[in-house]
């Protein structure tokens, strides 16, 4: 039995010397600080001068060019782009929504798809999920948004299969060669920690711009969790399944093929699930490349300020989000029906003769009654301009317009922008000092020496301050989030009904694409420093009330009761017992907040900031790949030290807890 115990002592086999090592680290930054307040710092301490910069992104593009033309990578890219792909790109298209290419059958009814989905619904997780995946398809019917749904989902049913097949075959590889998952690890780190800008610009240079650049850029995106889920399937399945194959005489394919993938179904089908998901939100963002569908439709109503229409399209994103996440998560856990052996063909494929059935049914409707084809201009029921008019009534309020103006007064003039001036003041070492200094007081040595190289290459990179502002935005909407997030997640820790209530919530918030959180943002305050911080706090809330919720609710019930048999008040049994258990998943949550503030921190560039968000935008318009990269890379680098650092003392809390 292991004995859990909240009084936690240093473990570190020299704690003096670790406080002299954050004392020394703080104390150069400190002085550096101070030199530049009395005058007396070099301009060369207080920034890098341009002439030490060296010419990454130039380099960059001259290796990018000598690979895209030199060695030909454009000719092959192009003809992956204009042959396989575009064809089932075109396919798909023509299918879903009536574009003119082979097969030349499409558009396949509204009502049609619709009925397939409640079946499909249905078979995985009953008559609520029916219930979701019908209504979803008739709401966007109805709604006037098919064709654009369905020029969002003609790249969903190319992108999503491919990235599975990929995804699998790079996990089974890496599962089965240390040297490859060595190798994998560190890139894959990278690519989910990368700005989804970063893989517009490579998918536009080597591939036809929109819906291949779209698809291109989308499989690259949604790969990583596919990946890592095999990987980890496979590592976990029991040496009792592997020695049953082994025995009945399987060969290398056979084992793999029906001993280990079938063991490792419910991690692979996670990563489906998450495969699916990226790809949604992903494919909604390229709209930035010309993509059409709801992403370019909800950016063309958002920058005209059409909020009711915007609202409408995001309700669109939001219901096929939770619909393929509902669908895709319960058939994660639905286990699968074996029959008899001379059980009737017709009833061991019953399910998806009915949605066959249903499917040429209502396509043979939809010829005799043209609405269940197609939902005209005149006859659909999107009431975006009513909802217009109440949007601008109630932030008309007094009441309403008069709380918005003064926070937007308030957090602009005492809190944000002295904080930016603050962080723009500070000398570039003395900045780097401080990060180190963090990053070692809270994981220890490795994350520091990681965080000193990481902020010292992007010292380097020539974009110092526009990385400054990313990351004050960045810990701005974190810090707020957390003033907000935390005390949620207490309050609503104390009951199980409002814990599931607020999971569910939660998981559902997970499920929107980032571009929803801008609405409510511009709406409240417009466009400025606080509508994005607004926009990133709200999105960054979302697990830092989750976990805090997981965390008290996972505390050991013998602990508490411990503490109410010694007489504590809530007061006390919460911060001396559960907060300092439940910290481990806190922290879980923490990581998960900054990750998602430095994901959506580039989603806001289109509000209109000065950090790198708005730099990576403004090269999507060009072909400066190698300044893409270098952007790109320092999101990534700053994202990649804060995640190493919570990650290590989590895990060094864990093994004082007993808890590993």
């Amino acid at each position: 039995m292991v004995t859990l115990s909240t009084d936690l002592t240093e473990t570190s086999d020299k704690p003096w010397g670790r406080s002299r090592v954050l004392t020394a680290l703080l104390a150069v930054a400190f002085a550096l600080i101070l030199a530049k307040a009395v005058g007396i710092l070099p301009e060369w301490l207080n920034r890098i001068p341009e002439a030490a910069i060296p010419p990454t992104a130039q380099v960059l593009d001259a290796i990018f060019s000598f690979i895209q033309n030199d060695l030909g990578l454009i000719y092959v890219t192009r003809f992956i782009a204009e042959g396989p792909l575009e064809f089932l790109l075109d396919t798909s298209a023509n299918l879903l929504e009536g574009k003119r290419r082979w097969p030349y059958l499409g558009p396949i009814p509204w009502s049609a798809i619709a009925a397939v989905a409640a079946v499909v619904g249905y078979a995985v997780g009953g008559w609520k999920l029916a219930a979701l995946g019908a209504g979803t398809f008739i709401w966007t019917a109805a709604i006037g948004q098919w064709k654009i749904a369905m020029q969002t989902m003609s790249v969903i049913v190319v992108a999503a299969p491919l990235a599975f097949l990929l995804g699998l075959a790079l996990g089974i590889a890496a599962w089965k060669y240390g040297w490859f998952e060595r190798m994998l690890k560190p890139i894959l780190s990278i690519l989910q920690t990368l700005p989804f800008f970063t893989y517009l610009l490579p998918a536009v240079i080597f591939f036809k711009v929109g819906p291949t650049a779209g698809a291109v850029a989308t499989i690259t995106f949604a790969i990583p969790p596919m990946i890592l889920m095999t990987t980890l399937g496979l590592k976990k399945v029991s040496p009792e399944v592997i020695e049953a194959g082994q025995m009945s005489g399987c060969t290398r394919w056979q084992m793999l093929r029906h001993v280990y993938i079938p063991a490792a179904r419910t991690e692979i089908l996670v990563g489906v699930n998450q495969v699916i998901m990226l790809c949604l939100a992903m494919v909604v963002l390229t709209a930035f490349i010309g993509m059409p569908g709801l992403g370019a439709k909800l950016l063309a109503m958002m920058g005209s300020f059409k909020l009711g229409r915007s609202f409408e399209i995001g309700i669109t994103i939001v219901l096929l989000a939770v619909t393929l996440d509902r669908m895709s998560k319960a058939w994660v856990v639905k286990q699968p029906v074996h029959f008899e052996r001379n059980t009737p063909w017709w009833k061991r494929h019953q399910i998806s003769l009915v949605a066959l059935g249903l499917f040429i049914g209502f396509i043979l409707l939809s010829q005799l009654f043209p609405i269940l084809a197609e939902v005209g201009r005149k006859q659909h029921l999107s009431q975006g301009k009513e909802i217009d008019v109440v949007i601008k009534s109630f932030l008309a309020i007094e009441a309403i317009k008069g709380t918005t103006e003064w926070l937007r007064w308030f957090l602009n003039v005492k809190v944000l922008i002295p904080f930016r001036d603050t962080l723009l003041a500070i000398p570039t070492p003395a900045f780097i000092l401080i990060v180190v200094a963090f990053a070692y007081w809270v994981g220890g040595r490795r994350p520091g020496i990681y965080a000193a190289v990481f902020f010292t290459i992007v010292a380097f990179s020539g974009w110092w301050d526009r990385s400054v502002i990313t990351l004050y935005t960045v810990i701005s909407a974190v810090a707020l989030a957390t003033l907000i997030g935390i005390p949620l997640g207490v309050i609503a820790a104390r009951s199980e009904r409002w814990s599931k209530s607020i999971l569910l919530a939660c998981d559902t918030a997970q499920t929107f694409p980032s571009f929803i959180y801008l609405i409510p943002a511009i709406m409240l305050f417009g466009v400025n420093d606080v509508a994005v911080v607004f926009s990133i706090l709200i999105f960054a809330a979302v697990p830092l009330i989750r976990y805090t919720i997981i965390g008290l609710s996972s505390v050991p019930p013998e602990m508490t009761e411990a503490a109410d048999m010694s007489g504590s008040t809530r007061r006390q049994k919460l911060m001396s017992v559960q907060f300092p258990l439940a910290l481990p998943t806190m922290a879980v949550g923490f990581n998960q907040a900054i990750m998602f503030a430095f994901f959506m921190v580039i989603i806001a560039a289109f509000i209109g900031t000065q950090d790198l968000g708005q730099e990576l935008q403004r090269t999507l318009a060009g072909t400066e790949l190698g300044k893409n990269f270098v952007l790109g890379l320092n999101v990534s680098l700053m994202a990649l030290t804060f995640d190493m650092a919570i990650s290590s003392w989590t895990e060094q809390r864990k093994k004082r807890l007993g808890l590993d």
